[in-house]
């Protein structure tokens, strides 16, 4: 009759101590192993807790591992192009961008790039209605692809936000009307930059070969 309740008081006991030992902040009211509560918590909830914090903390100190790599790739590769620029008694001056670097050997190669996000001002609206004009105005047998293309290109995302790349794409087209030209224009000068990006990639050549494959540092691609 009291081993049942000797294993019992036994269990209690142990959890109760595994409970104590744990951060109280980190648990909710009323949950289980909570100050000023009865409960016990489950092996199994333990042990989650556990694995949880085990592979969080080790991803975080990653993290910080990664961030702090790459600050000093970032800084490395810019102070390496100083470097190279003074064999040439110039100095390179603004922000680095668009560079690639190869190890002695080729096997390796680091490219450092830099991405622009523009976006158009008021003067887009002003080469968007010479552009209907001249669609207005071109004879009915015109390149319909031509015409498509150039409808098109002024045509939102389901964002709400024009594609960049298609109306730039429009002035590579080589139309000879002034109101197109002027439009190209206009274009041009509505293009602003408003931020950029900077990237830095790594990659191995492939044995035997001339391509290189990227080396991952995103967890999802390994």
């Amino acid at each position: 009759m009291d081993l049942p309740r000797r294993r019992h008081q036994h269990r209690r006991l142990h959890v109760g101590a595994a409970a104590r030992n744990r951060d109280p902040a980190r648990i909710p009211p009323g949950c289980a192993g909570a100050p000023g509560t009865e409960n016990l918590i489950k092996p199994i909830d333990r042990t989650r807790d556990e694995l949880v914090l085990e592979l969080a903390q080790q991803a975080a100190a990653l993290s910080a591992s990664l961030a702090a790599f790459k600050e000093r790739a970032f800084a490395d590769v810019a102070a390496f192009v100083d470097i190279s620029a003074e064999q040439h008694k110039v100095k390179v001056g603004g922000v680095k961008g668009n560079i690639s670097l190869h190890s002695f050997d080729g096997r390796y190669r680091i490219e450092h790039a830099r991405h622009e996000n523009i976006a158009f001002d008021e003067r887009l609206q002003a080469a968007k209605a010479l552009v209907d004009e001249c669609i207005a105005d071109w004879s009915a047998d015109s390149k319909p692809e031509i015409q498509a293309l150039i409808q098109q290109a002024f045509v939102a995302d389901q964002a709400g936000k024009l594609r960049i790349g298609r109306i730039l794409e429009l002035r590579r087209l080589d139309i000879k009307d002034e109101r197109w030209q002027e439009a190209m224009r206009a274009i041009g000068d509505s293009i602003q930059v408003v931020g950029s990006k900077f990237y830095i990639r790594f990659y191995k050549r492939r044995e035997g070969t001339d391509q290189y494959d990227p080396i991952s540092l995103n967890l999802s691609q390994l």
